[in-house]
Order: structure tokens, then C-alpha cells, then sequence
């Protein structure tokens, strides 16, 4: 079938089962050629494909409202909602979009890059549509990993209180991005092999309504068995002691199942969970034996092969770098213990896994619990090293704060993919985590200018016993500047100027020094000496540099890759006017107060005004207006 041809899943209704296998083949091959070139998330869609056919066949959409948890499983929903044409530009600057996009289709009615808010969006729809009296199915899909998000609990329990008429397809395949880990896990794990429930609970009703019925007594009895029954054949009952119908476990690469107990699903009542068991990454055989999350979302690939295409890299992984350095401390240091929400492979904590496995833990996608763990352990004189994506650390705001913070605790918080990150868009892009953790009391929040000096801020962070400190780092690899083999401390708090200058001074850190130096090069053309520091502590300020700056009266320039509404150039001007410099001259850039999309970080740079060129003008009319300040003054 010519997917590009599709418009909408109207047409899926019309077709034979040998129709619908074959346009499942033929999804499969568009994507696994198709994602060769662009990269994405291919193992969760290949998993998905028979069972977004069937949900596309059985329900209405966009009447019928179909949620995708996480949302890196819809891309076999974009196929068939018709946007196969537009594949080429996955993931592309002003391309098609990785997740779900409302603006992108009317079928796209959730948006997410963040795991377990599928449960809590579906209940609001579905209460929305009890208001309003009106009658739709509301269908959210989500995965076995995000099951173990706590919200996701939350939800499962508002649902069979309130007994709200629901779908809920359970997409298990045994994996988030890495092997799930829990006792949920393990739940979920006997009741995969408790495929005879149903069947048999079904043959007893039938056997118990052809008793004669002679009173309430030998009913009561009857459904004493049934329940006997239940225990018996399904250890713990999860779902239906919270509520809910429980269907399945069902074949999610079974078309004729899959309709089957869908169609009977929404003949029910009350919430209804379908429990789908899916193989992660199938009909790719690379995809299909990865074992540990490699195929969960790649770059471009080998289609023969199935080798994945790199770039050449200078320096090591910003990841592996940080992860190794603390597992090198922890050879030293038995305080050292490794915290992970779901992400040990993300975060490259393989090697620290597999020397320290009793002080490696992996907790699920479960960042609120990660971090009030790590802080229980830092109580108890331990130091944690608590690895997680800058994005994911929202979803610990609290714990940060209440938990963590405010008690002071000697935490370290591993910040992976700070700044842009590309790809992924709007939903990842680490941008907003100076901002909230600047406001908290007792943090320390810094950042390298190289992995050099970033293997030195972890031994710094170990050390550091004043309180909670954030270390950033990108995504994406160093720049390759030698390494010393001696790891030493920091001061807290200290800055150092890379470049001396006269005429004005930038203060940066991170990924943007290089953009600092090419602006430098460029006003030095035109007879402007900028300095430039690496202000590689964000909080706490070196003090005594910034009122020397001061003091100089030279216009400063703050550049961050992170958001300006309280970020790192607010400090400076906070700085400024609590210390009576309120006729400095200062300019901040950085991300303005608007969502990124997705595409490359270069040119999301440039089209939000983050390059060398502006930089160097921008700095230019800061002197500007700083020489007309002083002529007034004159």
C-alpha cells in the first residue's frame, strides 16, 4: 500500500484481516527504512504497529479520543492519520514532530514527551465529556514503564473510584527506555503468564447459571468462588481491586485478538484495562535482541547492518564522563552511591552498575521518588549521586525544594542534557532548570567549560559537604582538551577569566564560551578588546570579580543556553542593583520566554538571535549606549 496515500483511519474499517497484515508489513518497512535516514524512537513504534491498527479500527478518532502516553510510540498513529508523506523531515527543523502536535493534526488531542500523564489527561476528558453529556470513547494508551509513574498511580486509583467509562490499553513489552525494574514489574510479570484467567472465569459463570438458583445463599457462594478463583489463577488482582475490568493478557501482534477484546471492551461499563503484551522493536532484528534500551530512540542507522552512523567525535561523552568519574571517586569513597530514574544507559551507568551493584540504583521512571531517596541517603551520611535529564528534573521540582533543599542535604544532582537538545523538541529541551533551582536556597548550580574541568567540578561535588549541588552538562560529547590525571577541587563559587579585555566583558559558561570567543574575534576586527569569563558558577557568584567588572564600568554581557526569565543573566542584574550598581550597563542573551522546537541545536540557535554574530553586534551597541550614558552625565 502506498502509505503516503493515506489521509485518515476511516479506511481501515473496510479492509479484510489479510489487507490489515499486509498494510502492518508494509508500515514496518517504512518505518525501519525511513528512520534510517532521519533517526527516532524505532523500537517502541515497531512495537506498536498491530496494535495502533486495531485501536484506529475499533474507535473513531478524532471523536473517539486516543491518547499516547509518553508519545514516542505514535508514529504508526501519524501513518495512519496521514502524515507518511511528511517522514523524511522526523525530528527536522520545522519537520515533523517526534511526538504527538496538536497544531500538526486533529487526531493529535494530547501532547507529551514526559511518561504517565496519559491517565490523568484521559480522566479530565472523560469528565468533560460527562459534563457535557456527550458520547465518545476516551482510549489512552500507556506503556508498562510508565505504569511505575507515581501520577500514573494516582490516576489508576481516581478512575476505579469514580468508576468513569474508560479504556486503558496497557502496552507491555517488559521495557520503558531500559528494563523495567519494581514490584509493579513483577506484577505485571505474573500476569503475563496468566493468560487462562479470563477463560476459565468465563466457563464458571457459564457452569454457575445453569444451577438452579435456590436463594441468595448459593449465589453468595458463587461469586465467593469466582473471587477464589480470581486469586487463584491471577496472583494480587492488581487492576481489578482498583476498579477495573481487567482484559487479557492479550496478543498486541494479533490482529483477530485485538479486535476481539477491544470490540468487547467497549461494551463494558466503567474503566476497562486491556492489557497488551507487545515486543519491543519487532520485525527489526537489531531492535528486536536489544536487551538494555540501545534501539529505544537512535540516530540515523545501516539498514544492511544495522550499524548506527556517527559523527565524528573530538572528546569523550559528556554521559560516560561524568558517570566514570564517579565511579572512579567510588573506588575511594564507599559514601558513593548511584541514583537513576530508568535512565542507567541514558546516563552511561553501566560500568558504575556493574562494579558497585549494591550501590546502583535504578528506581523506574519515578524522578519525585529518586530524589527524596537520594535525599533519605544523604540524611544517613551517604553521597548520592542522582543522575537525571535536565527535562525529567522538573518532574522532582518539589523534592528539590521540600526535600532536598530545605534541609540541605549533600545531594548531587548529575544535570545530563542541559540546554538544547535538539531532536526532541519542546518536551526535552533542558532549558529551564537554572531558573527554578537559582530561587532555592542552599544550592550550588555550576557548569564547564570542557570535560577537563567537568571531571574536576565532580571530584568538587563529592567533596562538597555545604549543601546540594547541581552539576550541568550537555548533551553530546567534549571537545577533546587533555585531561589531567590528578582530580582536584574547585573553589565554590570562584569564576576565571579566559580572555582579558578592556572595552567590555561577556560572562558565560558551557556550551556557549566558544560562541563568547568567535563574537570576541569579530569585535576585535573592529577595534573592540572584550573580555571574557567563564562563569562557571551560576550560584553561588564570585563576588569579588563580578563588583570588579563593576567597578570597571565596562558593559557586560551575560550568554546562557538556558532560559532569561530567572536565569543567570537575572542574577547578574539582581547582583547589579542590590549592590548600587543600578547605571551599569548590562545585556543578557539567551532563550527567550517561548517553547523550542525541535531540529537542529545550530539552527534553533540561529533563529532565536544565539550566535556569534549577534552577540558580537549586541555587545557593540551595549558600548554604544554605554558612551552616551557617560556624554549625558558629562
Amino acid at each position: 500500500m502506498d502509505l503516503t496515500a493515506i489521509s485518515d483511519p476511516s479506511f481501515l474499517k473496510d479492509l479484510s484481516n489479510d489487507e490489515l497484515e499486509a498494510l502492518a508489513t508494509d508500515i514496518r518497512a517504512f518505518l525501519i527504512n525511513e528512520l534510517s535516514a532521519t533517526g527516532g524512537h524505532i523500537g517502541p513504534n515497531l512495537g506498536v504497529v498491530e496494535l495502533t491498527i486495531a485501536l484506529h479500527r475499533a474507535f473513531d478518532s478524532p471523536k473517539d479520543k486516543i491518547l499516547w502516553d509518553v508519545g514516542h510510540q505514535a508514529y504508526v498513529h501519524k501513518i495512519l492519520t496521514g502524515r507518511a508523506c511528511d517522514f523524511d523531515t522526523l525530528r527536522q527543523y520545522k519537520g515533523l514532530c517526534g511526538f504527538p502536535k496538536r497544531i500538526e493534526s486533529e487526531h493529535d488531542i494530547w501532547e507529551t514527551g514526559h511518561s504517565s500523564t496519559s491517565l490523568s489527561a484521559a480522566m479530565g476528558m472523560a469528565a468533560a465529556r460527562d459534563i457535557k453529556r456527550m458520547n465518545n470513547y476516551v482510549v489512552p494508551v500507556i506503556g508498562d514503564g510508565a505504569l511505575t509513574g507515581g501520577m500514573a498511580l494516582e490516576a489508576l486509583n481516581h478512575i476505579g473510584s469514580e468508576k468513569t467509562d474508560m479504556t486503558v490499553i496497557l502496552n507491555d513489552n517488559e521495557m520503558s527506555i531500559a528494563p523495567n525494574v519494581g514490584a509493579l514489574h513483577n506484577v505485571l510479570g505474573r500476569l503475563r503468564t496468566a493468560g487462562k484467567y479470563n477463560k476459565a472465569k468465563d466457563e464458571l459463570e457459564f457452569l454457575l447459571k445453569k444451577v438452579p438458583a435456590v436463594g441468595g445463599k448459593l449465589a453468595a457462594t458463587a461469586e465467593r468462588v469466582k473471587d477464589s478463583l480470581k486469586y487463584l489463577l491471577v496472583s494480587g488482582v492488581f487492576f481489578e481491586e482498583l476498579g477495573f475490568t481487567y482484559l487479557g493478557p492479550v496478543d498486541g501482534h494479533s490482529l483477530d485478538d485485538l479486535e476481539a477484546h477491544l470490540n468487547y471492551a467497549k461494551k463494558m461499563d466503567g474503566p476497562v484495562l486491556v492489557h497488551v503484551i507487545t515486543k519491543k522493536g519487532k520485525g527489526f532484528r537489531p531492535a528486536e535482541e536489544d536487551k538494555i534500551g540501545t534501539w529505544h530512540g537512535t540516530g540515523p542507522y545501516k539498514l544492511e547492518t544495522g550499524a548506527f552512523v556517527k559523527s565524528p567525535a573530538s572528546g569523550p561523552a559528556w554521559s560516560a564522563l561524568v558517570s566514570e568519574t564517579v565511579r572512579r571517586i567510588a573506588r575511594q569513597d564507599r559514601r558513593v552511591v548511584a541514583i537513576t530514574p530508568a535512565m542507567p544507559v541514558g546516563s552511561k551507568l553501566e560500568g558504575f552498575a556493574s562494579e558497585f551493584p549494591d550501590r546502583m540504583f535504578d528506581v523506574g521512571i519515578a524522578e519525585q521518588h529518586a530524589a527524596t531517596m537520594a535525599a533519605g541517603m544523604a540524611a544517613e551520611g551517604m553521597k548520592p549521586f542522582l543522575a537525571i535529564y535536565s527535562t525529567f528534573l522538573q518532574r522532582a521540582y518539589d523534592q528539590m525544594l521540600h526535600d532536598i533543599s530545605r534541609q540541605n542535604l549533600n545531594v548531587f544532582v548529575g544535570i545530563d542534557r542541559a540546554g538544547l537538545v535538539g531532536a526532541d523538541g519542546e518536551t526535552h529541551q533542558g532549558v529551564f532548570d537554572i531558573a527554578f533551582l537559582r530561587s532555592m536556597p542552599n544550592f550550588t548550580i555550576m557548569m564547564p567549560k570542557d570535560e577537563n574541568e567537568g571531571q574536576h567540578m565532580v571530584r568538587t561535588a563529592i567533596s562538597y559537604d555545604g549543601g546540594p549541588i547541581a552539576l550541568r552538562y550537555p548533551r553530546g560529547n567534549g571537545i577533546g582538551v587533555p585531561m589531567d590525571e590528578e582530580l582536584r577541587e574547585i573553589p565554590i563559587g570562584s569564576w576565571e577569566i579566559l580572555k582579558e579585555g578592556k572595552d567590555a566583558a561577556i560572562l558565560t559558561f558551557g556550551t556557549t564560551i566558544p560562541m563568547a570567543f568567535a563574537a570576541a574575534e569579530r569585535l576585535a576586527e573592529k577595534g573592540i578588546d572584550a573580555e571574557i569569563v567563564n562563569a562557571r558558577f551560576i550560584k553561588p557568584f564570585d563576588e569579588e570579580m563580578m563588583i570588579r567588572l563593576l567597578d570597571r564600568e565596562i558593559p557586560i554581557m551575560t550568554v546562557e543556553e538556558a532560559v532569561l526569565a530567572g536565569g543567570f543573566g537575572s542574577a547578574v542584574l539582581e547582583f547589579a542593583h542590590d549592590h548600587g550598581y543600578q547605571d551599569s550597563v548590562i545585556g543578557r542573551m539567551g532563550i527567550p520566554d517561548q517553547f523550542i522546537e525541535h531540529g537542529n541545536v545550530n539552527e534553533l540557535l540561529k533563529e532565536i538571535g544565539m550566535t556569534d554574530e549577534n552577540l558580537a553586534v549586541q555587545v557593540e551597541e551595549l558600548i554604544g549606549s554605554s558612551r552616551q550614558e557617560r556624554t549625558k552625565v558629562l
